[in-house]
């Protein structure tokens, strides 16, 4: 085996394209690179999509999917994927038959179903599918209050004890972890992940930013454990940099102006300084 402190770690996204470029391939590709990894990709579906909504989605036939996970799997060292808007049952198959297939040591699955602006972004007959065939295969599943509902049947937790009860019900799907994401839970000014594993649960609060522009959150933080966990840290310490990273997006967000709706988080903080 190849000792990955001397490669180059490298993440593959397997998601949606955002034609707005705050979330989805855009984002991911903006995450990984930010955080220090390689960003290789695999399109799963195209979206017409600025700051205000989604206005279409076309997505990407299977049998094009499959040549580009081939294309990328079979000569580049992926170490880590990240999964994220998958858009009907048949791509979910092909994504997970490649997942087994190739065997990346890190799958990171984002059940993208719901857009910051409320669109719904995977087909309802897909949902089962999601569930049965490729989170199992996830080392981390990270979804938001309402895809753990879609998730589980359960109502969207209104208090940190039933966020506990759903993340609960969330692993018995099979993933090795889960980090349940607290955003939509508006009961205080701190944001509470729940990360879940076999060993218990850990908590991780950040204080809420006043900013609208939280496009592509979901799709960063999944991205940044990724590649995190490429690096070579173990789940807790990919999740908690990942944590810190999307925090400082979140918090420079205002720094830029994009479009007159749901902005994205400043993925480059760290060299926005200078530029208007």
């Amino acid at each position: 085996m190849q000792d990955q402190s001397k490669q180059t770690p490298i993440v593959l996204t397997i998601a949606g394209s955002d034609s707005g470029g705050g979330a989805g391939i855009q984002a991911d590709i903006k995450a990984i690179s930010a955080t220090g990894s390689y960003a290789c990709s695999a399109i799963t579906a195209i979206t017409a999509q600025n700051t205000l909504g989604v206005s279409a989605i076309f997505p990407i036939p299977v049998e094009h999917l499959a040549h580009q996970l081939d294309a990328v799997f079979s000569d580049l060292n992926v170490v880590a994927v990240k999964v994220g808007m998958l858009a009907d049952a048949n791509i979910i198959k092909v994504v997970a038959d490649k997942i087994r297939h190739y065997r990346p040591q890190y799958l990171v699955v984002d059940p993208v179903m719901v857009a910051t602006s409320g669109d719904l972004l995977l087909e309802q007959e897909a949902i089962s599918t999601l569930k049965s065939d490729l989170l199992p295969l996830a080392d981390l599943v990270t979804p938001n209050l309402p895809e753990g509902a879609a998730l589980t049947g359960k109502a969207i937790p209104s208090n940190e004890q039933q966020m506990q009860e759903m993340a609960s019900a969330l692993l018995e799907l099979g993933a090795s972890a889960v980090l349940l994401k607290g955003g939509h839970l508006a009961s205080d000014n701190l944001s509470t992940d729940l990360l879940i594993t076999d060993e218990g649960i850990e908590p991780f609060s950040s204080v809420r930013t006043a900013t609208k522009n939280t496009h592509g959150t979901g799709c960063t933080l999944s991205s940044a454990i990724a590649s995190y966990l490429a690096q070579g840290n173990e789940c807790y310490r990919a999740v908690q940099l990942a944590k810190a990273y999307i925090s400082s997006a979140i918090e420079h967000a205002d720094e830029l102006k994009i479009g007159e709706g749901h902005g994205p988080v400043n993925h480059f903080f760290e060299g926005h300084q200078g530029i208007r």
